[in-house]
């Protein structure tokens, strides 16, 4: 190989290489125009809602509870975590391995790698030059190698990881009782907005038309400017009210359609049950303590922490010792002074940074001390369970008084709105009051239902606060009817058995 064949190749590669240099130099910022940015918006709306079973009728809780397990996007993002954190533990368990490496390659130059030898007393030449390679070559060569330190440092952290996969199932779970907490309050604010909405319209045309019969009282003075003044301002004082509730009541269909990822704009029925009954939590306050400590997702979560604490403590002492490495390998060279092309070695090398031994007392102290944080950190959270555990049980009876009391209000306005339309005459006083007992009935029947949305959500709290799961550990498909009956049944065992031996049950399974 001469000169000017290998400045051939070179003179391309330049030619190459150049370029690339200048383009990457000229790189500049490429904010998304108008155009993309619709795209992507249009896009992002079709894959928010296609692959989804359709709505097809009124929707009842435990179906707007399996439709948001199985489309809502935050449940899905966590489920996204905990299929990466298992992925992670996957490719942990591959770094126990030892390491296998391969390489190949060629070798060229113009001139042979030649050289010679100078005597050291005389500063003669005493070799004439001389190669023992040739001016191109090919190899290979493929090591096994095995460190001992790393292969325990490995292990720890593939420990760790599995751990870290369980956090993120815990993770999961509370993410999927927060879910259904919210959907059980959106969806009684929603079915009392179905059932309101009508009802205020009408009374709204009421009272609208007794603000235009105000008018006329008005201007004929059949009454004092005063006191007419008065009864209109008293009408307005209850079309505002009304207006109020109204548009509270339109944003609740909205919050539950979007925790079961349905379209906002669409038409969403839900089903009417025939009472709203309650559903007391049986089992004692110290049952409740226990089933709360022993299945609430955080606190399992905190003892994997503290699992993954000690294994950090071990970690560290590992990283102390003397490292070991073995090593086997194959090799191959096309060089024609070698002897033998192919040949193989082995070897044991002990290799150990003395300095650690100066930083062995910190790097155990702060994995000690890491430790014991995950200690307190469990402890204060069994606290912090505890207090929920009191406060949501306190809630949820003081929730259940509410609704009662509503009950009691709404069944008395009903009974003095019917007396006043029996007594009411065509004066404009006995209008007014009228409308007024027909707008504090309609206000004692949405207080039914705010205080029902409050116990539910109260009831939910409680049985996001015990750690209750509201699915079994399996099902046989993942379809929304499948889910919904799951619910059901869960729902079914859970109230039928105290709280404590409905938690040891699941915890087992």
């Amino acid at each position: 190989m001469n000169r000017s064949n290998l400045q051939l190749p070179r003179a391309r590669l330049i030619a190459v290489l150049v370029p690339l240099l200048l383009v990457g130099c000229t790189v500049a910022p490429e904010p998304l125009g108008l155009s993309e940015r619709a795209s992507h918006l249009n896009a992002d709306r079709a894959l928010m809602f296609t692959a989804q079973e359709p709505i097809n009728g009124p929707v009842d809780l435990p179906e707007a509870m399996a439709r948001a397990i199985k489309y809502n996007l935050d449940a899905r993002l966590k489920l996204m975590e905990e299929g990466i954190a298992n992925r992670q533990l996957d490719v942990s368990r591959y770094d126990l391995l030892p390491k296998l490496t391969g390489q190949a390659g060629w070798y060229g130059r113009d001139s042979y790698p030649a050289s010679s030898s100078m005597a050291v007393d005389t500063n003669t030449q005493s070799l004439v030059p001389s190669t023992s390679q040739d001016k191109s070559h090919h190899f290979g060569d493929l090591n096994l190698t095995w460190n001992v330190l790393d292969f325990g440092v490995s292990y720890y952290q593939a420990r760790q990881q599995a751990d870290r996969a369980l956090i993120a199932k815990e993770r999961k779970r509370k993410a999927v009782q927060n879910l259904m907490q919210q959907v059980r309050q959106a969806y009684w604010f929603a079915l009392g907005a179905q059932k309101l909405e009508p009802k205020i319209a009408t009374v709204l045309a009421d009272v609208t038309a007794a603000l235009k019969d105000s008018r006329t009282i008005e201007d004929e003075n059949l009454r004092s400017p005063i006191e007419a003044l008065s009864y209109r301002r008293q009408l307005l004082d209850t079309v505002r009210q009304l207006e109020i509730i109204r548009d509270e009541l339109a944003q609740a269909r909205p919050r539950l359609a979007a925790l079961i990822n349905a379209e906002p704009g669409k038409p969403l029925e839900l089903v009417s049950p025939g009472a709203l009954t309650l559903t007391p939590l049986k089992g004692t306050l110290p049952m409740m303590e226990e089933a709360a400590l022993l299945y609430r997702p955080e606190l399992l979560e905190a003892n994997y922490n503290e699992r993954i604490g000690v294994l950090e403590t071990r970690k560290a002492v590992a990283k102390l010792l003397p490292g070991v490495e073995l090593s086997l390998g194959g090799h191959y060279d096309s060089n024609s002074f070698l002897v033998d092309s192919n040949w193989k070695d082995a070897g044991l090398r002990i290799s150990w940074n003395i300095f650690n031994l100066l930083s062995a007392s910190s790097i155990r102290g702060t994995a000690e001390a890491q430790l014991e944080l995950a200690k307190t950190q469990r402890l204060a959270l069994n606290m912090a369970v505890l207090s929920q555990v009191h406060v949501g049980y306190r809630d949820l009876a003081g929730r259940q008084r509410q609704f009662e009391l509503a009950q009691d209000l709404d069944s008395l306005d009903r009974t003095i709105l019917e007396h006043t339309r029996n007594a009411a005459n065509n004066a404009a006083q006995g209008k007014l009051n009228e409308t007024r007992a027909a707008v504090n009935a309609l206000l004692s029947e949405l207080r039914v239902y705010q205080t029902y949305g409050q116990y539910q959500n109260a009831y939910g709290q409680m049985l996001a606060t015990l750690g209750m799961d509201p699915l079994p550990s399996e099902l046989p498909s993942n379809d929304v009817k499948t889910i919904s009956e799951a619910l059901k049944q869960v729902e079914l065992e859970f109230q039928s058995k105290p709280v404590t031996e409905w938690a040891l049950a699941k915890a087992g399974s």
